[in-house]
């Protein structure tokens, strides 16, 4: 009896190691609205709490798809600029007389296809994927903004575009199409073939191949699902400014690989969850939305949030290593 007790315990201790990156998140993301909510006039109001929803979703859209990227040990730096000329696409089509429900596929489609360009790139030429999507980054902004000498493209009056951007119960659809795409690509981590060998390929590539895994054909479809989902994200801010924007989204590659750090998903590859990203893009979310509303110097709000970043890690870091020793000894 007392062999059972103490393999429970054994076993309870295991299970809340694993999952202490997310508990130190949870606690954080509570520290942060305690303070915001004590010294921001505004940030514990309704309308506030949709903006938050609201600027969470154009970052957790796209981090679901760079987590299973970091996770295989590769990096896309070039989300923000694709957001950007998806809608700058989306718009001309729209104006072009495009069916909606037509435009709308089609615009996802030209996302994965310009997001496989990097995949293929690593996959095939062992370009580097940093390198790939940088070089990707430079391009589509600059076609981007070469198009609309930077000037944003208008769609007109669009009853299917405006629908994206009108709350449901008081909640934006953009923020049930973010946790919608969070549970199936939890799923897909974790519970397909394809997400076992993400991780599989992240902690040994050379031994995934061996092992029978396609790791070419696993790489081009994880950058291709990346472009996917940044063109959800660029309709989206479509149906928000009511046009295509080339200078918008201009960072949201930094705040989206920040999110899915500091939700613990290893750099190195081999290690990540999905829960961990959406925790992490709460934290990335409201600090700041807190400094915002604080009125920090924008100009500074850059160091602040660039130092809370590497606080959260450290203090994740830190917390992982405690628990794992105390179950070791």
């Amino acid at each position: 009896m007392a062999i059972q007790t103490t393999k429970a315990a054994a076993g309870s201790a295991w299970r809340i190691s694993n999952h202490m990156n997310e508990i130190s998140l949870f606690v954080a993301i509570l520290v942060l609205y305690v303070v915001f909510g004590s010294l921001a006039n505004g940030f514990l109001s309704f309308n506030n709490q949709i903006n938050i929803l609201r600027d969470a979703a154009t970052i957790g859209i796209a981090a679901w798809a760079a987590t299973l990227i970091i996770i295989s040990g590769e990096i896309d730096v070039s989300v923000g600029p694709m957001v950007a000329f998806i809608s700058v696409v989306l718009a001309y089509l729209l104006q072009w007389g495009i069916p909606t429900p037509l435009a709308f596929p089609l615009a996802i489609a030209i996302g994965a296809a310009l997001g496989s360009i990097a995949g293929i790139l690593r996959a095939y030429f062992d370009v580097p994927s940093f390198v790939a999507t940088l070089g990707l980054w430079s391009a589509l902004r600059g076609t981007a903004l070469f198009l609309t000498d930077a000037l944003p493209v208008s769609i007109g009056r669009n009853d299917i575009v405006d629908l994206l951007d009108q709350p449901i119960f008081g909640i934006p659809p953009a923020a049930v199409i973010m946790l919608f795409f969070f549970a199936v690509f939890a799923f897909v981590s974790r519970k397909t073939a394809f997400g076992r060998s993400v991780f599989a390929i992240g902690g040994n590539d050379h031994a995934a191949f061996l092992s029978g895994i396609n790791v070419a054909r696993i790489r081009v479809g994880l950058f291709a699902i990346a472009g996917a989902m940044a063109a959800i994200s660029g309709i989206l801010l479509v149906s928000r400014l009511g046009s295509g924007n080339a200078t918008a989204a201009n960072g949201l590659e930094f705040d989206v690989i920040a999110a899915v750090v500091v939700g613990g998903t290893a750099l190195s590859g081999g290690r990540g969850s999905m829960l961990g990203t959406l925790l992490g893009v709460l934290v990335i979310t409201l600090i700041g939305n807190g400094l915002v509303l604080l009125g920090i110097n924008p100009f500074f709000q850059q160091v602040v949030r660039g130092l809370i970043i590497v606080i959260a890690v450290l203090a994740n870091i830190q917390a992982i290593k405690r628990s794992l020793a105390r179950n070791k000894g």
